[in-house]
């Protein structure tokens, strides 16, 4: 593998929205954590998640993910007896440019590791540089297949799975309800379409027809030609790979004589949201969805705590368990640099004793650094492969309710290499 040193870039950080975040305690401080870490120059997380653009719904659970592990790792005593530092960075979506700030913002920062992007799309816009800079980047929503065989994804990493198996549960879902022939709508990025593909080879395997598959432009607002093509084709079932868009593809879908009661609507991880203040009342209600990730319950209320404003908790526990794994990559290996979180990421979630959360893990590492742990976290029992990806994973089928919300039919585990 490729090594690259570290170079410190001189960039402006002044337009971007950054803040930062050390909840340590010891000493003479007074603070309540309750931890025994020393402030100084430790483990460094930086973040590039959306606090604007299409997907930033998923930013406060994702943010509120990293923020608890941060705070849950200080609490045990920081990395290596020092206070694990996160700072914040918008992704923006794949319409700005303000993820390749935020990295060279992180870059200038001198970061040990980044969480994000949610978008797969905007990870393809600086992952680059953070190859070329040697920093560890560890996505927890990326689900694109095309990340497992990058070129330069020497340092990338993911908590959630590859969209080839939201692909096959989805597949299969709409084949359990009966549909035999559907339409794909896709957003035009790495993203839709890995996931359009993977929707499309699956339901054909499984005996299914996709009469229509229609990629369109992400910024678009008007939908009325797609809506004609979906029409047209007659199919009993529509697949929307997208991100916010749907607030304006949904209301012309049911214009159109398509809404959710006159044919089954089937949503993705980018779009499954809570739609109660968007839509009347009864507008999405029978639609489903799913989203890779097991049942938040068991940290749900920790998430709560860190922002209890939160009403969705998509991949905060993905968000969590990313931070949480390069926290004990760095013990493992006795070092908080780059390298050597890369280098202990595989041989922490692999092999070993099992373990779930940081504490448990860190308390196994605690009483001998050579020890070797398992890690499972609270999406799910995290393996990395050598190219990163997580190699099972739990996926999500959820239903709509008549208020616009969604609740949970049914969870399915499946092995990425079956």
């Amino acid at each position: 593998m490729a090594r690259f040193p570290r170079a410190l870039l001189a960039v402006t950080t002044a337009s971007l929205t950054a803040f930062a975040l050390v909840a340590c305690g010891g000493g003479d401080d007074d603070s309540s954590s309750g931890g025994d870490c020393t402030e100084g120059d430790g483990l460094t997380v930086g973040t590039i998640l959306p606090q604007t653009g299409s997907l930033a719904f998923l930013g406060p659970p994702e943010f509120a993910g990293v923020d608890l592990a941060v705070e849950e790792i200080n609490e045990f005593g920081g990395v290596l007896d020092t206070c694990v530092e996160v700072l914040h960075e918008d992704s923006g979506d794949t319409t700005t440019d303000i993820a390749s700030q935020a990295a060279d913002a992180l870059i200038a920062q001198d970061v040990n590791v980044v969480i994000g992007a949610a978008s797969s799309g905007v990870s393809f816009q600086f992952i680059d540089k953070l190859y070329e800079e040697g920093i560890v980047q560890i996505s927890p929503a990326n689900t694109s297949p095309d990340f497992t065989t990058y070129e330069r994804g020497d340092y990338y990493f993911r908590t959630a799975p590859s969209d080839i198996l939201q692909g096959r549960v989805l597949a299969d879902t709409l084949i359990a309800d009966g549909h035999q022939s559907i339409a794909i709508l896709a957003l035009q990025d790495a993203y839709g379409t890995g996931l359009a593909d993977s929707i499309e080879q699956n339901f054909t395997d499984f005996g299914g027809e996709v009469a229509l598959k229609t990629i369109y432009d992400p910024a678009a607002t008007e939908f009325s030609a797609e809506v004609g093509q979906v029409a047209d084709a007659n199919v009993d079932a529509v697949v929307l790979v997208t991100f916010n868009e749907i607030v304006n593809l949904g209301p012309a879908l049911a214009e159109g004589g398509l809404s959710a009661q006159d044919l089954g609507w089937y949503l993705v991880d980018g779009n499954l949201a809570d739609y109660s203040a968007d839509f009347p009342a009864g507008f999405m209600e029978g639609a489903k969805g799913t989203f890779p990730g097991a049942d938040p319950e068991p940290i749900r209320d920790r998430l709560l705590e860190i922002d209890p404003d939160l009403t969705d908790f998509t991949y905060g526990p993905e968000s969590y368990d990313a931070t949480a794994l390069a926290a004990l990559a760095a013990i493992a290996g006795d070092s908080y640099d780059s390298e050597t979180i890369k280098d202990n990421l595989v041989d922490v979630s692999t092999g070993g004793t099992k373990c779930t959360g940081f504490t448990e893990c860190a308390e196994l590492l605690a009483e001998d650094n050579t020890a070797d742990i398992d890690y499972d976290g609270y999406s799910g029992p995290i393996e990395f492969s050598p190219e990163g990806d997580v190699t099972a994973a739990t996926i999500g089928v959820y239903q709509y309710l008549p208020d616009n919300t969604y609740e949970n039919l049914t969870y399915t585990f499946g092995d990425l290499n079956e």
